[in-house]
């Protein structure tokens, strides 16, 4: 049989750097394969050139045996594959049907008929979408469901997914596994690229992993455990556990009430919120992408105009003091010592066009007498940030705007837990990384906690906020639905007060 499509030593250069390296890889009909790599692997690019937006500069793509050429994504189409990527390319004002029909051939449809088939193909494959509502009254799930059907409609059986479960609750990606497993049923090809290793070893039935470019191995799922899979990534072995030690004394850092406030065009982005974060706990912020979370923590530090509440920030050992109406520079000249690692790293954290010493002094500088600043200190902590997170770079003075996402991100988070903050609020600190610097961040932050700073975690990855948290603040559309024990509450219960406002303030 032959295989539904294969790789033969395909390489890809971009400038010296080799992406992938004469990667031999096959998939067939009716197999779910997971694809794992660490950040920098290669994945992406591989699976750039099966859906025609990258083209190889050696090796050959086969599918069903035969050789084919794949310069566009409608090469790809032709051939009978899509790719689902993560962000999607959606038109909020069209309903299903007609973000379906976009890109036809010829632009002749007929809408009634094309509504029909979306429907058709959603009752096969256990979708349930409405081949009528529009996209801006659909939630996240439902979206992705909708760039599915598209490539499902245009024929396509051999299927990419991009870290399709990175804005799911846990009950969406439930059901999306469902879907995934009657396609496969259906005689469907399905390559998901993810860096969740439970879900690798549910949903899938092989998985190939990537290391610097190279294929390492493939394996059947049911022949492999997640410690094995880490270490054919990595190279060696990785201790995938969090130390997570009780809160001991802990007391209130900071007291939010009544938070509220709008983007530029008045939509409410948080709605009358209020919790309080204890020194020597991590206090875990859950919700789907856009519930409020960016907002809150650029509130904390000072970075958005508030419509009303309150923010008070407790020392240790001094008197509690009111933070909103202050500037960020106020806040910290107050003696408030709180690191921020935002989700724009290079738009707010970083200097793109300094190297790793000027952006670690961006912290320092202030401290420096007249026009004298200390350079020794930032060089020290470039250095050592630079051999602990293991950061690729040709040199420290290398301007950072030109590492990779993932190393831009170590260099930020490296400077920002090194300034001995009080309060730690960090955004998606691991997104990018690859696993083994993501558990030396998940253990940062626990050591942060263990020295008494109250730290504020947003993160998308349930499981880990349920091994690194103490407590799970959950937002859905700008209001807290529930505050819950990380020890004691489970990831359905969770995913339920990310789509509801319910639950226990």
């Amino acid at each position: 049989m032959e295989h539904a499509v294969e790789f033969r030593k395909i390489t890809k250069r971009f400038g010296s750097v080799i992406a992938n390296n004469s990667v031999d890889l096959y998939l067939d009909r009716g197999i779910i394969m997971s694809l794992l790599g660490e950040n920098g692997s290669g994945k992406t690019t591989l699976m750039n050139m099966l859906a025609g937006i990258y083209f190889p500069d050696e090796g050959q793509i086969f599918v069903d045996g035969k050789p084919v050429t794949i310069a566009s994504p409608k090469d790809a189409y032709d051939n009978g594959i899509g790719m689902v990527h993560q962000h999607f390319m959606l038109v909020d004002v069209f309903t299903a049907a007609e973000n379906v029909a976009l890109g036809l051939e010829d632009g002749k449809y007929d809408m009634k008929a094309v509504a029909a088939r979306v429907q058709e193909i959603s009752d096969k494959y256990g979708f349930g979408i409405d081949p009528n509502k529009k996209i801006y009254d659909m939630s996240v799930s439902e979206k992705q469901t909708v760039e599915i059907i598209k490539i499902l409609y245009r024929g396509a059986d051999i299927l990419i997914l991009d870290e399709p479960t990175a804005v799911l609750t846990p009950q969406e990606t439930q059901n999306l596994f469902k879907v995934m497993k009657n396609m496969k049923e259906d005689g469907k090809a399905i390559i998901i690229i993810t860096h969740k290793l439970n879900e690798v070893m549910e949903v899938s039935d092989v998985v190939a992993v990537l290391r610097k470019g190279e294929h390492i191995k493939t394996v059947r799922t049911n022949e492999t455990n997640p410690d094995e899979l880490t270490e054919w990534m990595v190279g060696r072995a990785v201790e995938l556990d969090i130390a997570r030690l009780d809160p001991v004394n802990p007391t209130p850092r900071i007291t939010i009430a009544g938070l509220s406030c709008r983007d530029s065009e008045g939509v409410k982005k948080l709605d009358d919120v209020g919790f309080i974060a204890y020194g020597g706990e991590i206090l875990g912020i859950a919700g789907i992408a856009g519930s409020g979370q960016k907002e809150l923590l650029e509130a904390i530090a000072g970075l958005r105009h508030l419509d009303s509440g309150s923010i008070i920030y407790s020392p240790e050992g001094a008197a509690p003091q009111e933070l909103v109406g202050k500037t960020p520079m106020e806040i910290r000249e107050a003696g408030v010592a709180m690191a921020f690692v935002p989700e724009d790293r290079l738009g707010m954290g970083l200097v793109g066009g300094m190297g790793m010493p000027g952006n670690m002094m961006l912290r320092s500088w202030k401290q420096g007498k007249g026009i004298f600043v200390d350079k020794k200190a930032p060089e020290k902590l470039a250095e050592d940030v630079y051999k602990f997170l293991e950061v690729v770079t040709p040199s420290l003075d290398y301007p950072v705007r030109k590492l990779s996402g993932g190393n831009v991100q170590k260099v930020l988070v490296g400077r920002e837990i090194a300034s001995s903050p009080t309060v730690l609020m960090t955004a998606y600190a691991v997104r990018g990384l690859d696993i083994n610097t993501s558990y030396v961040i998940y253990n940062l932050m626990a050591g942060q906690k263990a020295k008494g700073v109250a730290v504020i975690f947003v993160g998308e990855d349930l499981d880990v906020l349920l091994q690194l948290c103490d407590r799970i603040l959950v937002m859905c559309d700008g209001k807290v639905s529930g505050i819950v024990n990380a020890r004691t509450t489970t990831k359905e219960e969770i995913g339920l007060l990310m789509t509801s406002e319910g639950g226990n303030k």
